[in-house]
């Protein structure tokens, strides 16, 4: 009677040995996935994998402060124009420099300007559009100053078309002023407004720029507040109306019809130029910050924090502009002609009342009226985060490339 007793305690042994090693080898198969997960989500995620990055939402998020920045001044970066140099022009406060933007589940990593500029090595950048995207093309100079300073090598002198030189990293960042994106003439210098009146011809490219992007690598198009001013809307070589002109017998037009119709001209520029091989982005639309009048009846931006995410509504002629760029955007990358890539920096813009000139600039010419500056940005400022923004979506372009 022994026999079967010890035969049945050694098959059990048996299985329970056969069932340790199958338990250890569960283990040290799974313990790199676990412990990758584990760094994953850790609290320094500057190593986060390519699925994370990519999945990273970067353009919702919050204003956190930022003991270490600014990350140059006005002292340091000789590209700040005047009207955006607030602390030569006396602000009084500089906490508007302490903050950096941080998106909801994940950490936007600091500009590094040397890695910036490895990834752009032997190519060209090109700034599209009004004075806000001049603005951000200075930001990202003077960041880039720690690493190197660039060469003028523009053709001209004139303010219509820029362009740097990087020597030791072979890279070209140009500007073409175009702030409709579309063919546009000045019509009258006053008008109704005292901001000029202009011919707006919706359906007619801007080759000022249009025949100059076939070498470009990273395109960056962007149109704000010009469309507020008063035009004259022509298609088909005809006049189809106009945003407050004053003229007898015209059409009145909302700023809408002509804003969505030059991003599907611009749109349609970029998709046919048969050699343009680059990535090309929509930066959304900036807010502006007028309180308490319009720019030209005393409006101010007299804030000094950012706003918390509840504390402000994207609406009104805001959300419509950003909404139609949104929705041209989405239906020129269905069309996958080109690489089309989104810069959404909406959110995190409007966030930001404190972080303009206000008073605190001066245009070069002192001797004209001198309003409130609530729709460009001080530098070094809030416009900065476009920056990280931009070299983020670089690095997943040469990933997926």
């Amino acid at each position: 009677m022994e026999l079967p007793v010890n035969k049945t305690i050694i098959n059990i042994a048996i299985l329970l040995s056969f069932a340790l090693i199958l338990i250890s080898l569960i283990r040290i198969i799974n313990y790199p996935v676990l412990q990758n997960t584990y760094n994953a989500t850790s609290v320094d995620r500057s190593n986060m994998s390519e699925i994370e990055e990519s999945t990273c939402d970067i353009f919702s998020g919050e204003w956190v402060p930022d003991p270490d920045a600014p990350y140059y001044t006005n002292h340091t970066c000789w590209a700040i124009h005047e009207h955006q140099n607030c602390m030569k022009y006396a602000r009084p406060d500089s906490d508007f420099l302490k903050w950096k933007w941080k998106p909801d589940g994940c950490d936007l990593p600091a500009f590094n300007p040397g890695q910036f500029l490895r990834m752009v090595r032997n190519q060209t950048m090109a700034f599209v559009g009004d004075s806000v995207g001049r603005n951000q093309m200075q930001s990202i100079i003077c960041l880039l100053s720690k690493v190197e300073y660039p060469i003028d090598d523009s053709p001209e002198t004139d303010e219509q078309f820029k362009r740097w030189k990087y020597s030791n990293y072979n890279f070209t960042l140009e500007y073409f002023r175009s702030p409709f994106l579309l063919r546009s003439e000045e019509r009258d210098s006053d008008g109704p407004t005292h901001t000029g009146l202009f011919n707006l011809y919706l359906d007619e490219f801007d080759e000022s720029w249009t025949s100059h992007i076939d070498s470009v690598d990273y395109l960056i198009l962007n149109a704000d507040h010009w469309f507020n001013r008063p035009a004259v809307y022509y298609e088909d070589g005809r006049v189809v109306g106009c945003h407050y002109c004053q003229i007898p017998n015209m059409t009145d037009l909302h700023t809408n019809y002509a804003y969505r119709r030059a991003f599907r001209t611009a749109f349609r520029a970029v998709n046919g130029r048969r050699r343009f091989g680059g990535a090309a982005f929509l930066r959304t639309y900036a807010p502006s910050h007028f309180e308490g009048g319009l720019w030209n009846e005393g409006g101010d931006c007299v804030r000094r924090r950012p706003f918390r995410s509840e504390e402000a509504v994207l609406e009104g002629v805001n959300l419509d502009m950003y909404m139609i760029g949104l929705e041209e955007f989405r239906a020129v990358e269905k069309e996958g002609r080109k690489k089309w890539r989104l810069l959404d920096t909406t959110l995190a813009t409007l966030l930001r009342p404190d972080g303009h000139p206000s008073r605190y600039g001066h245009w070069p010419n002192e001797n004209v009226t001198l309003y409130n500056d609530c729709v460009h940005w001080c530098l070094p400022g809030p416009i900065d985060s476009w920056a990280q923004m931009l070299q983020h979506l670089i690095k997943l372009e040469a990933t997926k490339d």
